[in-house]
């Protein structure tokens, strides 16, 4: 994915993000980091359609995704958000069972293909034994994985996550991370995720984008990117950075 010389604005001549221009690498995990109000979650909207540049184009594949149906971008492009509402009554099987719209016609019965590919699903997920259990019954961490199994069904090439660690605690975080990671590995899915944690971003991500202010201020691997001055100019923090061989590098503040 390619996003060339994008604008947005919530407000009338006030830039949300202004001229921002990157690419996504395929295969890859990338994570959109920077303060509150840095328009990170506005630059993943933005490329999964749910909103519309003022200026520039976001292209897929050489195809603006602006030309695509909504069904075809949806087999293309998976996202799960920060907060995802469902029937608390409904099952697991049942919600991840809507992954499978974008490959249905109005009225068309579950095909058997699309029975394999919900296990599949599931088992890619950890979830077998919670198929008939209600998302009320399920912990935060445990429902998180419902919606990315969901995300799965879709059989897409893309998965896009906003903030997937919000509201969960710090196992149920790493739990998540480490599963999504597996989800790159053994599938060769490509990743984009917004995180607020820097360490957590450094760990689990093959890529970073750093943003201020509606712009991306760096790009890169974590360990070319990620230093002290880039820390206190985007967040105002002093730190030191670290780096052992059972942890890799990581950031430790010392004060504001």
């Amino acid at each position: 994915m390619e996003i060339r010389n994008v604008d947005y604005s919530y407000q009338q001549n006030i830039k949300t993000l202004s001229n921002i221009s990157m690419t996504v690498a395929k295969g890859q995990i990338t994570t959109i980091i920077g303060p509150n109000g840095s328009g990170k979650s506005t630059l993943l909207q933005l490329m999964s359609r749910h909103l519309t540049p003022e200026k520039g184009e976001v292209l897929l594949d050489g195809k603006k995704i602006s030309l695509f149906s909504t069904k075809e971008f949806a087999r293309e492009i998976a996202v799960v958000h920060q907060q995802n509402d469902a029937p608390t009554d409904m099952t697991v099987e049942r919600l991840i069972e809507y992954g499978r719209l974008p490959y249905k016609k109005l009225l068309q019965m579950k095909q058997k293909e699309d029975d394999d590919i919900i296990a599949w699903a599931l088992t890619c997920t950890n979830l077998e034994e919670k198929k008939d259990v209600m998302l009320h019954q399920l912990s935060g961490g445990e429902r998180q994985r419902v919606w990315i199994a969901m995300s799965l069904a879709q059989k897409t090439n893309y998965l896009f996550l906003d903030e997937p660690t919000t509201y969960l605690d710090l196992f149920h975080q790493y739990e998540i991370l480490e599963f999504i990671t597996q989800l790159n590995q053994l599938n060769n899915m490509t990743i984009v995720m917004v995180l607020h944690d820097l360490n957590q971003a450094i760990k689990y991500s093959d890529q970073l984008i750093i943003m201020k202010d509606g712009a991306i201020v760096t790009q890169g691997k974590p360990a070319e990117v990620m230093n002290e001055q880039i820390i206190k100019e985007i967040y105002g923090v002093e730190v030191v950075m670290k780096s052992d061989k059972d942890t890799g590098l990581y950031i430790v503040p010392i004060g504001v």
